[in-house]
């Protein structure tokens, strides 16, 4: 699987966001080759905290597929899943979790803990990190610089 190729395609969903005004985070998956679902973050319009760009794209992969099991799924995107994003993926079973930049603060990978990796759960995800990296980090960060200037 070519993986920069559908990370730059989680990175026109996240440049979405950015045009919008949210925090410039995107997300497609795919089955079988194919982009099956494809999601930015959207909180903010939609009034909705769930509407994380992986939540986003789980959902609209699951109507394509006519399923919420997503078995032998990618999940793209630009920056490191939070909790609750880890969690959608455990439920679908996505497949393999490939993004692009680390998320410090919150994120449920490698960064603040590893979320996929507890002991409890029923499904493991296979995790592939720091793909296009710095292209999705300065994304964020320019975001958010031009947010403390603004």
């Amino acid at each position: 699987m070519d993986h920069e190729h559908f990370m730059r395609e989680a990175i026109v969903e996240a440049r979405r966001a950015l045009d919008a005004g949210e925090v410039p985070v995107g997300a497609v998956i795919v089955i079988d080759g194919r982009i099956v679902g494809r999601g930015f973050n959207q909180p903010i319009a939609s009034r909705d905290p769930t509407a994380h760009a992986e939540i986003v794209a789980l959902r609209e992969a699951a109507r394509t597929a006519a399923n919420y099991r997503l078995a032998g799924s990618t999940l793209y995107v630009t920056i490191e899943p939070c909790l609750m994003c880890v969690g959608a993926m455990v439920h679908a079973r996505v497949g393999t979790l490939v993004y692009g930049a680390a998320e410090p603060k919150s994120g449920a990978i490698v960064s603040a803990f590893a979320a996929h990796e507890l002991p409890g759960l029923n499904h493991r995800i296979e995790v592939q990190g720091g793909v296009l990296d710095e292209e999705c980090r300065a994304l964020v960060q320019a975001f958010f610089q031009d947010r403390r200037r603004g």
